[in-house]
């Protein structure tokens, strides 16, 4: 078994616990399956709310959360909403946004790279022909997305960069939103 090399807490992120996980892993891959939930609850109009606390992981069912999560999302008025909350596309973006900072936060920490500041602006471009079903040849999602990052911190250029690019190359978001997911969907009537 190989073990990985420690190193202090830094940046917030606690290094030795994440070298212990990755060795804990290393060691009995099963620990890695994981299964993330979330609910929504229609509320009116646009308007709905996304409830998040319980996940699978490491083997067991986790319940170290003991409050909820939730989240509004709604379309502004231009778009027959109310404004209550983001739009769920801009959750997405804040979804990429949080899932790379964190693995930025994570590598920095693993590299011994102590970061001082770390700012982020994703865009998102939608053609709302698509969503409108207005056009058969404009998609309904995004058509591009662009992630700008402002980073500092005790170590040289190349080095900041390349914490950002290891973040690219592991984030979970990232990889279902470039490559895409199968998603089911049940439905109970009544």
């Amino acid at each position: 078994m190989t073990t990985t090399t420690s190193r202090p807490p830094r940046n917030g992120v606690d290094a030795p616990t994440l070298f212990a996980t990755l060795d804990a892993v290393r060691g009995e891959p099963s620990l890695a399956k994981f299964q993330f939930r979330a609910t929504n609850r229609w509320v009116s109009g646009t308007h709905n709310r996304s409830t998040i606390r319980g996940f699978y992981g490491a083997g067991q069912e986790d319940t170290s959360r003991t409050q909820d999560f939730t989240y509004d999302a709604d379309h502004p008025a231009i778009l027959v909403g109310n404004g209550n909350g983001p739009t769920p596309v801009e959750f997405v973006l804040h979804a990429l946004a949080a899932c790379l900072t964190s693995g930025l936060a994570n590598i920095a920490a693993a590299r011994g790279v102590t970061l001082t500041a770390v700012e982020s602006t994703v865009e998102g471009d939608i053609d709302l022909l698509g969503i409108l079903g207005l056009s058969g040849e404009v998609r309904n999602g995004y058509q591009g997305i662009r992630v700008s990052f402002r980073i500092s911190g005790d170590a040289p250029d190349e080095v900041l960069r390349g914490l950002i690019e290891q973040s690219r190359a592991r984030s979970a978001v990232y990889d279902v939103v470039t490559n895409g997911v199968p998603v089911q969907i049940d439905v109970t009537t009544g």
